[in-house]
Formats: structure tokens, sequence, C-alpha cells
């Protein structure tokens, strides 16, 4: 069966590749591919895929170069990022997520593991209803529907994990979230990843969002939440 999806996968292994394209076409998805981060990049101009799978370690522009450029750019920032490589070290998983991968997923890894990773993001990348999409607090607007995200007017390129993430402390109105319930909420609830893993996509947040970084609010030994600074 079709999902009318289609990922593009980023990788120099050719039977990787196939190992790869054979699965997510079974599993309905249209998939193309890359095979280093300038094709990368071409891929992504013509036309937007629903979701990358990234190989770190490419010849020439790396994983972590496209990355970058595509969570820079507010017109490719939304499209969600799996993150597939041989770099294990919790410090590079931390690297890579917070160059704004939306999963990070080691080799060697389980096939059924990653296709239900996908499957997880693009379901959250589903339209909600037009009464859940725009919530504002303060110099900040959230626009669901659109993907959008404004301080005082002016546009914010985030990841879709850090747009989550902000979503779920607006919508929680002054509560506060603890860090595992940010992770069900921004990675899915079968993901196990440590509590340091929300703190760096929170700091990316608090960055990206200027002076209004600071509704994002910190309470020790509990979590974060989102209220006026004192």
């Amino acid at each position: 069966m079709k999902t009318g999806k289609t990922i593009l996968v980023v990788e120099d292994e050719a039977d990787l590749v196939d190992l790869l394209r054979y699965n997510l076409e079974r599993e309905g998805y249209a998939c193309r591919w890359a095979r280093d981060g300038d094709a990368a990049l071409a891929e992504v101009r013509r036309a937007s895929p629903d979701l990358i799978v990234l190989d770190r370690m490419l010849p020439g522009v790396s994983g972590d170069q496209v990355v970058s450029r595509l969570k820079g750019d507010p017109q490719t920032a939304a499209i969600p990022v799996v993150m597939l490589t041989a770099k294990a070290e919790e410090l590079d998983e931390l690297v890579g997520l917070g160059l704004g991968a939306d999963d990070y997923i080691t080799k060697p890894f389980s096939m059924k593991r990653l296709l239900a990773r996908i499957a997880a993001i693009l379901r959250r990348a589903e339209p909600v209803s037009p009464a859940l999409e725009v919530v504002s607090e303060g110099p900040v607007r959230l626009d669901r529907g659109r993907f959008e995200v404004t301080v005082e007017g002016t546009p914010v390129a985030l990841t879709a994990t850090e747009f989550r993430i902000l979503q779920a402390l607006m919508a929680a109105r002054g509560r506060v979230l603890d860090r595992s319930r940010l992770i069900d909420v921004a990675m899915g609830p079968d993901v196990a990843v440590t509590d340091r893993v929300i703190d760096v996509h929170v700091t990316a947040l608090r960055r990206k969002l200027g002076l209004a970084g600071r509704w994002l609010q910190t309470i020790r030994g509990v979590g974060y939440t989102f209220r006026q600074p004192e």
C-alpha cells in the first residue's frame, strides 16, 4: 500500500542503499537516493522529501553540514532528518541532535526499529484540527498548521523536534513538564534516549528564540515550563 510519503536516503554504501530502498518501498514509501552531501542538497532543492535518512560520514559535504544547512533554512527546517551512522558514542549522538537531527540511530541497526521510528516521526507531522493549530504566549506565536513560529512577528526556523517541544510546553499553559514527558512528545514513547538529549534540544531552542528564550524556564530537578519570566 502506497503511503504517499517520499523518503530521501543519503548514503554512499550502495549495498545498504539497496537494503533500505527494498524495505522502505515494501512499507509503501517512495524512495530517492543521494550518495553524497552535495547530491542530497540538490535533491531537496529539486523536490522536498517528507523525511531524510542521512549518514553522517559522507564524501565531500558531510552529513553534519547537510543537516546544519537544512535546519538553518526556514524552507527546509521542517523536513525530519534521521541520522543513521556508525558514530555510536553518546557525545556523537548529542552532537547530531544538537545540529538539528530529529532522531539518531547507530549502525549496525534493526531495520524494524528504523521503520518504526520513521513511521512515528511521520505520524507526528500529520495535520491536526484548526482549533488546536495556533497557540500564543507572550512574544511567541506557534502555528502548527503552517509549521511556523514567530517572535514578535519575526519568523524563527526550528527543527521538527524543537517545534514539538515548544508546542508541548506552550500548550501546557505554565504547567511543568518533566523530561520523560518531553521525550515522549518530541521523539516517541518507545525511544530510548537520555534526559540529556532533551536538554540539548532545549538549549538550541532557547538560543533560537533570542530574548524570548527567557520564557522557556528550567525547573531544577523536575523539567521545563513556558511562562512569563519574573
